[in-house]
């Protein structure tokens, strides 16, 4: 379903949901990718805003618990000036607009001003925050009621609308929002008001996120707890015996790679494989591209091949790019996968055999390595012999390839179909993320990744201090040479040269670490 567009501009008030992006609604990313406008808070992740078209505005309207903010007219004046503008405007707001979120105030301002509007529903972190943290806001034998409270009243009210009463003798759960700066008003309220002291409580900060923090206390130490622990907003307040289930039921916190910052040297375009098994694992996924893929600065050659592509035995594919950018350029000169019926095809691993059958292409070899030696060791010496082989690939690469092919009696042509460079700029964030140890993980998948990073952060001697602390992960053998010959020490490196293998070794590094502490600790 698509966004309608109209010319007199329309307003969609989207909840961004607690802060992990896979919560986001389906609708709600519809909303964004059409968005000429986006107005987004403090709370709604900022991953988020790449749903949102490159032309799109983006306007920070951060509204927080301290510091200063606009003002909720301001903000409301804004959707209207922009809508009347013609804009189809998108007010991305954490949580669920219509709770506690002002959106109901939203609306208001946009009804009166004569501006369509659409309410887009988000997944509350009165609810999600707790199920992350392994505690269910009802449950069968344990709470039949939820009751959601603010924990912060707006200040202009006469007197409090909370009947204190009824929420202390509740034997339900209450889930208080806004609520850490009354955290002690709250609790010795609850317990004035005759609620048990011994009543489980638990604080979750930054819910759904990799960041997420959890303490759980009672209604008589959770305020001491909270202070020894220096929590702050946002956090969400459950009160109530559900609490109780959280060392059973903790399931997001356990994953192996929880609380880990992964940065992910990978192009931009190629980041989303990498970066949802790394959120799968528990981590954050943190885009550092070191490169960027361009095409050839001349097509000649790759056009000319193309034209000849019957004359050819073998196409032999070294990457995935190499896959996606020759099939592009065939399609585009008029041809179709028709043209490479009775040529023999060899794909260097599975994930290049994986995109050639997007084009509807089946690769006869797949080597067991994955790498030029075992495209080598798959090829039989008497199919090469005086064979013709096509070798579609970037601008830079190793020669043995080609080179060992043409010692075995091959005519070997090599075309350039895509050239790697160095983006000329957006290290800084990053550099600033390595400087503040926040990074605990680097990824690299190739040779260039190692060498553009290291060039985009001054060399070998700027970069060993911001790696003093953090773990490498190369892909592969020639991956991790190319790391060690700039100095830089490999810990991971999977028996495979896939990315889900990368990810599961990681995983796997981190699991035999815990289990070595924990048996030191035993």
């Amino acid at each position: 379903m698509n966004v309608v567009r109209e010319n007199k501009g329309k307003v969609y008030l989207v909840g961004a949901g607690p802060g992990d992006p896979g919560l986001l609604t389906l609708r709600g990313k519809e909303c964004l990718e059409q968005a000429d406008v986006v107005l987004y808070d403090y709370l709604a992740n900022p991953l988020l805003l790449a749903q949102a078209p490159d032309r799109a505005e983006r306007i920070y309207v951060g509204r927080r618990g301290k510091g200063k903010y606009p003002e909720q007219g301001a903000i409301n004046d804004l959707l209207i000036e922009r809508a009347r503008a013609g804009n189809v405007v998108v007010r991305l707001k954490g949580g669920d607009p219509f709770v506690f979120g002002r959106g109901g105030e939203e609306a208001e301002a946009l009804a009166l001003a004569g501006i369509e509007f659409e309410v887009v529903p988000g997944v509350t972190a009165a609810v999600a925050a707790p199920a992350y943290a392994g505690i269910p806001v009802t449950h069968r034998t344990v709470a039949s009621t939820l009751t959601i409270v603010t924990g912060h009243e707006d200040p202009g009210k006469p007197s409090t609308a909370l009947d204190w009463s009824r929420l202390a003798t509740d034997q339900g759960t209450v889930v208080f929002l806004m609520g850490m700066k009354n955290l002690s008003t709250i609790a010795a309220t609850l317990m004035a008001e005759g609620r048990a002291g011994s009543t489980p409580v638990a604080i979750i900060r930054w819910g759904t996120r990799v960041s997420q923090q959890t303490i759980v206390g009672t209604l008589a130490d959770i305020a001491d707890k909270a202070a020894a622990a220096q929590m702050e907003p946002p956090s969400v307040i459950v009160v109530g015996e559900v609490v109780r289930l959280r060392p059973k039921l903790n399931w997001f916190e356990r994953r192996p790679l929880f609380g880990k910052r992964v940065l992910m040297t990978r192009a931009k375009e190629q980041a989303g494989e990498l970066a949802a098994l790394l959120a799968g694992y528990g981590a954050e996924p943190v885009e550092a591209p070191t490169i960027k893929i361009v095409p050839p600065p001349d097509w000649t050659p790759v056009d000319q091949a193309i034209s000849e592509i019957g004359t050819y035995n073998w196409i032999i594919f070294t990457s995935v790019n190499g896959v996606s950018r020759f099939m592009t350029r065939l399609f585009a000169r008029g041809f179709d996968s028709r043209c490479l019926a009775g040529r023999r095809i060899c794909c260097i691993g599975p994930r290049t055999a994986q995109e050639l059958e997007r084009f509807g292409v089946r690769a006869d070899v797949v080597p067991v390595e994955y790498q030029a030696e075992g495209v080598l060791a798959a090829l039989d010496p008497r199919d090469v012999d005086k064979s013709r082989i096509l070798i579609p690939r970037a601008e830079v690469a190793r020669n043995l390839l080609p080179d060992e092919l043409r010692g075995a009696g091959a005519h070997v042509a090599v075309v350039t179909v895509y050239r790697t460079l160095t983006p000329d700029h957006g290290s800084e964030e990053w550099r600033k993320e390595l400087m503040d140890r926040r990074i605990h993980i680097i990824t690299f998948t190739s040779s260039s990744t190692v060498r553009n990073f290291v060039v985009m952060l001054g060399g070998g001697e700027a970069v060993k201090p911001l790696l003093q602390s953090v773990v490498i992960a190369c892909i592969g053998p020639i991956t991790a040479k190319t790391a060690e010959e700039y100095g830089l020490t490999v810990s991971i490196m999977p028996s495979e040269n896939t990315i889900p293998a990368l990810v599961e070794a990681i995983a796997r590094h981190y699991r035999s670490r815990e289990q070595v502490t924990t048996g030191a600790l035993l």
